[in-house]
C-alpha cells in the first residue's frame, strides 16, 4: 500500500481530497427560494422612482418595465415621450427594438421546434455558411453558434453590415475569418448565432419570421412582436432610436435597421408583450396553462455551455454563456440569467430573471447604451434582495459602457498631426480601385483640389480623407460600430483600412 510520505505533498492532498468526496453522504441541498412577497413588493414600490430619477440623470427620453412574479404581471409602465420634440407617451404597449435580448428570444423559438434536448446538438448545414476549417463546419452545431464558442472571431461579420452587405453576402463571407480553438473559446458572433437559426428555419422549410411568429409570437399572444424592421417602423406606436449629443440633450438622429441580423438582433417587441415572454420563461414553456415551449428544451438554453468571464480573483464568480443567455450563480447558488441588447444608434434593454424566485424583469429604451437598462434592473434585484441598493448601479454600468466605446477606438490622434509630418504624394498616387476577397471593392477619387474620397461598400459609403502623415489618411467611421476616426495608409499597391483590420482582413490590393 503507498504512503502518504511516498506520494509526496501533491499527491496526498489530491488522494484526501477524493476520499473526502467519496466519504460525503451526499451532495449538499439544493438551493430554496429566499424572495418573501413583501420584499418583492418593496422592489416594484420603488421601481417608478428609480426609472425616473436614471432618466433625469441620463437624459434617456423613453423607458417602458415589466416585472412578473410568480407567474404574474406585477409592474407593467411606459415612461417618457416615443420622439423627444413630440408628446406622445411611451405606454405599455409602445414597440422597441430589443436589440440583442433577440437572442434569448431566438433561443426560445429554437426550443420551441425541437423534441428532445439533444437536438441542439445537431450540426448546423446551411447553403452558403461554411467556416474557415472544415472539420470545424463539419461538426459545428446550433448549440456551438448560439453559445459563441464556435471560434468565430469577436462580432465576426458586424463591420460587413454596417458597409451595406446582406445577410447573405455576410454568411457567405464568414469562411474567410481566422478562428479560434473550436468548443474552447468564446466570442460573441451576431452572425453566428443568425446562421444557426436560419438553419434551422430552412430545415422547418419556412423563413425565420414565419418560424418565430408560429412558434412563439403567436401561441404566446405577443402580437406586437416581429423580427422584421419593416413591422417596427410601420408600428404608429413605436420609440424612435435616440443618440446623446455633445451638448447633452437626445436627437433621433440614426435609423437602425437590424434584418440582416434579424435573430441576433433584429427583435422588436413591448413591455407588454416581453411580460408574457418572461411569465413563459419562469413557467418552464407553459403560459396560461397552455404548453407552448417543451420545458427540457427550453432548460437546456439556461445551462453554461462555455464560460464566458473566467475569475480575475480566486474568489470572483465566473461567468458563463448558455444558449442566448447570460449564465450565472449567486451567493445563494441560485441560477441568475440575464442578457442586455444595445445599439450605439439608439436603443438599450436589459432582462434578468431568477428562476427559483419566479422573478424577472424586463427594461426596455430608446436611447444609446448608458447603463439606464442594466441599472434599473440590477437595482430592482438588489433592494429585492437586500431591501436597499448597495451601491450607485448606473454610475457603474454607465462606466462600463464608456469603458467598451473607448476600446475600439484608435490609439492614434488622426486629428493631430505629428510635428514634422511628411507631405502626401501627388494624388494620382493613391487613386484607382482596389479589391477585397472580404470587404469587397474600394475606390479612391480625387477632386480638382485633390482631395481624396474613399467609397466602401456595395452601395458605396464614401468617407472623404484627411491627411495624416506621409501615406496615411484618416476618416471619421460612421454605422452601429463606428470608433471616430480611423487611419487609411497606402504601401505598394495596398491600402489597409486600420478599424477594418483588427482580424487581418483590412488590406486592400490596387487592381
Amino acid at each position: 500500500m503507498r504512503t502518504l510520505r511516498a506520494l509526496g505533498a501533491a499527491g496526498a492532498a489530491a488522494l484526501l481530497t477524493a476520499t473526502a468526496a467519496t466519504a460525503a453522504p451526499s451532495p449538499p441541498p439544493p438551493p430554496r427560494p429566499q424572495l418573501t412577497d413583501a420584499a418583492v413588493d418593496k422592489a416594484v414600490a420603488r421601481l417608478d422612482g428609480t426609472v425616473a430619477d436614471m432618466m433625469r440623470r441620463t437624459g434617456v427620453p423613453g423607458v417602458a418595465v415589466a416585472v412578473v412574479h410568480d407567474d404574474e404581471v406585477v409592474h407593467l409602465k411606459g415612461f417618457g415621450v416615443r420622439r423627444t420634440g413630440e408628446s406622445a407617451a411611451v405606454d405599455p404597449d409602445t414597440v422597441f427594438q430589443i436589440a440583442s435580448l433577440s437572442k434569448p428570444v431566438s433561443s426560445t423559438v429554437v426550443a420551441g421546434t425541437l423534441t428532445d434536448p439533444a437536438q441542439w446538438d445537431r450540426r448546423t448545414s446551411l447553403p452558403g455558411f461554411s467556416l474557415k476549417d472544415p472539420w470545424v463546419t463539419g461538426h459545428v452545431t446550433t448549440a456551438d453558434l448560439f453559445s459563441h464558442r464556435s471560434g468565430l472571431p469577436d462580432h465576426a461579420g458586424d463591420l460587413l453590415e454596417d458597409l451595406g452587405y446582406d445577410q447573405s453576402y455576410i454568411l457567405d463571407h464568414l469562411r474567410l475569418t481566422p478562428l479560434t480553438p473550436f468548443r474552447a473559446s468564446y466570442a460573441y458572433t451576431n452572425f453566428g448565432l443568425t446562421a444557426a437559426a436560419e438553419a434551422v428555419a430552412r430545415a422547418k422549410g419556412t423563413s425565420w419570421q414565419k418560424l418565430a411568429d408560429d412558434t412563439l409570437f403567436k401561441p404566446a399572444g405577443m402580437t406586437r412582436t416581429s423580427t422584421e424592421f419593416s413591422a417596427f417602423a410601420d408600428s404608429p406606436d413605436h420609440a424612435a432610436t435616440h443618440v446623446k449629443n455633445p451638448d447633452g440633450t437626445w436627437s433621433p438622429r440614426f435609423v437602425r435597421d437590424p434584418d440582416a441580423q434579424a435573430p441576433a438582433g433584429g427583435v422588436s417587441s413591448t413591455a407588454r408583450d416581453m411580460s408574457r415572454w418572461l411569465r413563459l420563461q419562469l413557467a418552464g414553456g407553459t403560459l396560461d396553462g397552455k404548453r407552448i415551449v417543451p420545458a427540457d428544451t427550453l432548460a437546456r438554453t439556461h445551462v453554461p455551455e462555455i464560460v464566458s468571464q473566467p475569475p480575475a480573483t480566486p474568489t470572483a464568480r465566473t461567468g458563463f454563456y448558455g444558449l442566448g443567455w447570460n449564465v450565472s450563480y449567486d451567493d445563494a447558488g441560485r441560477l441568475r440569467l440575464s442578457h442586455s441588447g444595445a445599439f450605439e444608434l439608439g436603443a438599450n434593454t436589459n432582462v434578468t430573471m431568477l428562476p427559483l424566485e419566479k422573478l424577472g424583469i424586463v427594461v426596455l429604451t430608446n436611447g444609446a447604451p448608458v447603463g439606464l437598462a442594466d441599472a434599473v434592473a440590477l437595482d430592482f434585484f438588489d433592494v429585492a434582495e437586500h431591501g436597499r441598493a448597495t451601491t450607485d448601479w448606473l454610475a457603474l454600468a454607465g462606466a462600463l459602457y464608456a469603458q467598451m466605446d473607448a476600446a475600439g477606438r484608435s490609439p492614434t490622434d488622426y486629428a493631430h498631426p505629428p510635428a514634422g509630418a511628411k507631405p502626401a504624394r501627388d494624388s494620382a498616387a493613391y487613386t484607382g480601385t482596389y479589391d477585397n476577397p472580404y470587404y469587397g471593392k474600394a475606390t479612391v477619387t480625387a477632386d480638382d483640389d485633390g482631395a481624396l474620397t474613399l467609397a466602401l461598400g456595395p452601395k458605396p459609403l464614401r468617407f472623404p480623407l484627411t491627411h495624416y502623415d506621409g501615406d496615411t489618411f484618416s476618416f471619421e467611421t460612421t454605422g452601429e460600430n463606428a470608433v471616430g476616426r480611423t487611419g487609411v495608409t497606402f504601401a505598394d499597391g495596398t491600402l489597409r483600412v486600420e478599424y477594418l483590420d483588427a482580424d487581418h482582413l483590412g488590406t486592400f490590393t490596387r487592381q
